[in-house]
C-alpha cells in the first residue's frame, strides 16, 4: 500500500529519527500515526480527552525516535495494542491543518499495519476518551453533529484508502 508524495511531503524517509514537536519555531505539529482497518475496511480512530474530532491513533515521537518506532509506541498506550514497528508499511507523510489546535500545522508520517484482531475490542486508554469505526466512504456516518473527523483523515487517508 503505497501513496503518491504530495506536494508536502518532506524529504526525510519515516525510519529516520523525527525531531519533536516544535510548535514555537515552526507552527508545525510533528506526528505518526497507524490505520488500522476491520475485515469491513473500517479505520479504527480516537478521540483525546476535551476534544472535537477523531484521528489516527499516533503521536509526537521522542527525541531521536523514528516514525515507525512512534507509531507503534503510540498505538500501544493509548489503545493497548503491540505493533511490531517493522511490520507497518508507509501510507505516506502528509501536511494539513491540526483537528484540535488552531492555527497549527500537522506533518503527519502515517503507516497502515495488517488487520490486528485485538483492534476489535480496543478501549480508550491514557489521553483517550472514545474510539469508533469510521468507514473511508462515509466517515461522518454515525457521529453526533458536534464531532469532526480530522482533516488528515478527510483530506489524504481516506481518499488514499478508497483508491485501493
Amino acid at each position: 500500500m503505497s501513496v503518491a508524495p504530495t506536494p508536502h511531503s518532506p524529504a526525510a524517509t519515516p525510519d529516520q529519527a523525527v525531531e519533536p514537536h516544535s510548535a514555537i519555531a515552526d507552527q508545525v505539529i510533528r506526528v505518526s500515526a497507524v490505520v488500522l482497518r476491520d475485515r469491513e475496511g473500517r479505520v479504527l480512530n480516537v478521540r483525546k480527552r476535551g476534544t472535537h474530532a477523531f484521528m489516527l491513533p499516533g503521536g509526537k515521537p521522542e527525541p531521536g525516535e523514528s516514525a515507525a518506532a512512534c507509531a507503534a509506541r503510540e498505538v500501544a498506550e493509548e489503545l493497548a495494542i503491540a505493533l511490531d514497528p517493522a511490520s507497518l508499511t508507509l501510507l505516506g507523510v502528509f501536511r494539513t491543518a491540526a483537528a484540535n489546535e488552531p492555527g497549527f500545522a500537522l506533518e503527519a508520517t502515517v503507516f497502515a499495519h495488517d488487520f490486528v484482531a485485538a483492534a476489535l475490542s480496543a478501549a480508550p486508554l491514557a489521553e483517550i476518551e472514545e474510539v469508533a469505526w469510521l468507514d473511508p466512504a462515509r466517515p461522518r456516518e454515525g457521529l453526533a453533529p458536534h464531532i469532526a473527523v480530522a482533516p488528515l483523515n478527510i483530506e489524504f487517508v481516506f481518499p488514499a484508502l478508497r483508491s485501493e
